[in-house]
């Protein structure tokens, strides 16, 4: 199956008072499996960036005044994320923003039945806990050291790790097929962001091994017998 890991940074709390998003980042998962292909983007606000919101992400109006606006890259956007499940932390947020920009340039909102809450599934695997990302992270051992600020796109590389966790882990993916594996879009947008920024990772095209044969020689069949014949008082022959 496929899902899109999203994260968004905003100039505020609230899109109903008027606070923008100005970065979403995506990832593509498989069979809860990264494939590789991102989506990320700034946008140009249209309005101030207010001092605690740069404090949390460090994305000035200077900075973003260079970037386009939602609408210039909405159709993008949306064909990357196509009908997948959309997966975010308290996914209401999210989703309340990238609505209300769709509302904005008259588009249709991505429906809710397509929400995935990561806090609601941690709330539930761990009542009680502390659920912010940072807390998962610790929890599950994922390395976030080079966070030092939020980013759309590198928050939601390490929210896709917690998901896998939080699903049980890496042996889900154990039975992916390379089909299922290599499924759904692999563009990688990069229309917008420094191609050596640290949230970027261009999908490659990694050489595919031929699979080894695992089925044994007709020499080593006789042999096995061979060593079977020699078990004295083997139990398979009572």
């Amino acid at each position: 199956m496929r899902e899109i890991i999203f994260d968004t940074e905003t100039t505020g709390l609230d899109p109903k008072t008027g606070d923008r998003m100005v970065e979403i980042g995506c990832i593509e998962m498989v069979g809860r499996v990264e494939t590789g292909s991102t989506f990320h983007a700034f946008f140009n606000p249209d309005r101030d960036m207010p001092p605690e919101a740069e404090r949390v992400h460090g994305l000035s109006a200077a900075f973003l005044a260079t970037k386009p606006r939602f609408a210039e890259v909405a159709d993008e956007l949306l064909a990357f994320l196509g009908d997948a499940p959309l997966v975010a932390h308290n996914a209401g947020f999210d989703f309340g923003f990238l609505n209300n920009e769709l509302e904005i340039i008259g588009l249709a909102p991505i429906s809710l039945d397509r929400m995935v809450d990561t806090v609601a599934i941690a709330r539930k695997r761990h009542p009680g806990a502390k659920l912010s990302l940072d807390a998962l992270c610790t929890r599950y051992g994922i390395d976030r050291s080079h966070r030092v600020k939020h980013g759309a796109l590198l928050d939601a590389e390490l929210l896709a790790q917690v998901y896998v966790e939080l699903n049980g882990g890496r042996q889900i993916g154990l039975g992916l097929t390379d089909s299922e594996n290599r499924a759904g879009p692999a563009a990688t947008n990069t229309t917008n962001a420094p191609p050596n920024a640290p949230w970027h990772r261009p999908t490659s095209d990694r050489p595919r091994r031929e699979p080894r044969p695992h089925v044994a020689s007709p020499e080593e069949l006789e042999r096995h017998r061979a060593f079977i014949a020699g078990i004295d008082q083997a139990i398979w022959t009572r």
